[in-house]
């Protein structure tokens, strides 16, 4: 019998996992709890919008080197789009004002010097807040290194909120730094935004399961795990509700689940085990359109907009459907639900009604609030502590998951990079 793989958990950690090591000649078997794969990163029918939707909105960089490569190996990169520059629209509904960062290709940030590329009205001494991420240590948080000004207020704290879905006030300064380092310091070529042209479904989950199905991967839906048993520091025995799994000398197990479930599974086989315990969540707001509005300027080349000053962050427009972003959304929790999307609404009609040909309607055809409680792990300074790496103290079992340390913030390109290092510290794949 050939030595199996068995990877618990179908989103995109799992996937990541299971196409690293596909076509290497092992038996590789996927379990899923859901009656789908793709976890958070998901498209889906819903009814009240009579249309296709995301559950959330994901904006990836060029930087995202896990995503492209899982891309690549999956046939999925012709799925993907965005501007051919790294352009990123602005609106502050405070007091009216409109720009478009415009970075420089290179890594020479030549875009600073020039009033109209850069955030209006920030001084080039605001740079210094930069410095400050880059060097903080693990206790600061990202407040404490934003110089005031409008270059922090207009362009660092909301991209801290977005990357790191935490306040400002309580992120890790080094996890933001770690994130610049890896895109915008290395200029407009590693900034340039894309997402999927369809969904994210037909981007990150649909070209997966075809290419696994080719390479004979099992994709077990519906098989939701309760149990993990162990003997002499190995995984011995998978259990299901109604069966279970021996797991073999030379069989692994890879664990791509979310934090939660992670530590109920493990606690009594790896009872000093840490995992995130604070979580933050996402509020995306969906608006159907009679018909898709025709936009102009740099909103049309971008198709997204961030929003300053408002309780709406960033707007998508995908044909007749408009997506409003708010992360780090614990902060309204306490808000009703009707009253958040008026208020939504109204902030998505001041942001884009100078942008498109038609003013949008006092009331959209059709709307939907998704919110996901518990998005990700707060990504404060005490939680990043509790991130574990890959590798644990069973010998044929690994961690996956965009709560382990990756060094990234829980994203796409954290879930897939997740999945990759838990094959590697396997050794069922070399280093790359």
């Amino acid at each position: 019998m050939a030595r199996r793989v068995h990877i618990i958990g179908g989103g995109l950690a799992g996937l990541s996992a299971a196409v690293e090591v596909a076509g290497s000649g092992l038996h590789v078997i996927l379990h899923e709890a859901g009656p789908a794969c793709g976890g958070r990163a998901r498209s889906y029918e819903d009814r009240k919008l009579g249309c296709r939707i995301d559950n959330g909105n994901h904006l990836l960089l060029t930087a995202n080197q896990s995503v492209f490569r899982y891309l690549g190996l999956t046939g999925g990169l012709d799925t993907i789009t965005g501007p051919d520059r790294p352009i990123f629209p602005f609106v502050d509904l405070a007091d009216g004002d409109r720009w478009t960062l415009d970075l420089s290709v290179g890594r020479i940030p030549f875009w600073v010097l020039n009033p109209r590329r850069r955030v209006p009205g920030m001084r080039l001494g605001e740079l210094i807040s930069l410095k400050r991420l880059l060097e903080a240590d693990a206790d600061e948080t990202v407040s404490a290194c934003l110089m005031p000004g409008p270059f922090s207020r207009r362009l660092l704290d909301p991209f801290s909120v977005a990357a790191l879905n935490t306040p400002s006030h309580e992120a890790s300064a080094a996890l933001l730094g770690h994130v610049v380092r890896e895109s915008l310091a290395k200029g407009g070529r590693a900034c340039l935004p894309r997402f999927p042209k369809t969904g994210l479904s037909e981007s990150f989950v649909d070209p997966a399961l075809s290419h696994l199905s080719v390479l004979k991967v099992e994709i077990r839906t519906g098989r939701r795990v309760t149990s993990i048993e162990t003997s002499d520091d190995r995984v011995t025995q998978i259990c299901f509700p109604d069966d279970a799994i021996s797991v073999g000398d030379d069989d692994v197990v890879i664990l791509a689940v979310t934090a939660p479930v992670a530590a109920s599974l493990l606690k009594h086989a790896l009872p000093d085990l840490q995992v995130p315990d604070a979580f933050e969540g996402i509020l995306n707001a969906h608006f159907r359109l009679e018909k898709p509005p025709q936009s102009l300027g740099a909103f049309a080349e971008a198709r997204f907009m961030g929003v300053i000053g408002a309780l709406t962050e960033w707007i998508f427009l995908k044909d007749d459907v408009i997506s409003v972003t708010v992360s780090a959304a614990n902060r309204y929790a306490a808000r009703d639900q009707d009253e958040l999307m008026t208020v939504i609404w109204q902030e998505v009609r001041r942001a884009l009604d100078s942008v498109l040909s038609v003013p949008l309607p006092l009331v959209p055809m059709a709307q939907r609030l998704v919110w996901e409680k518990r998005a990700t792990f707060a990504a404060t300074p005490e939680q990043l502590r509790r991130r574990p790496g890959a590798r644990t103290a069973l010998a044929n079992l690994a961690l996956a998951g965009d709560w382990t340390a990756t060094h990234l913030p829980a994203t796409i390109d954290g879930a897939v990079r997740s999945g990759v290092e838990a094959v590697r510290v396997l050794g069922l794949r070399g280093p790359l």
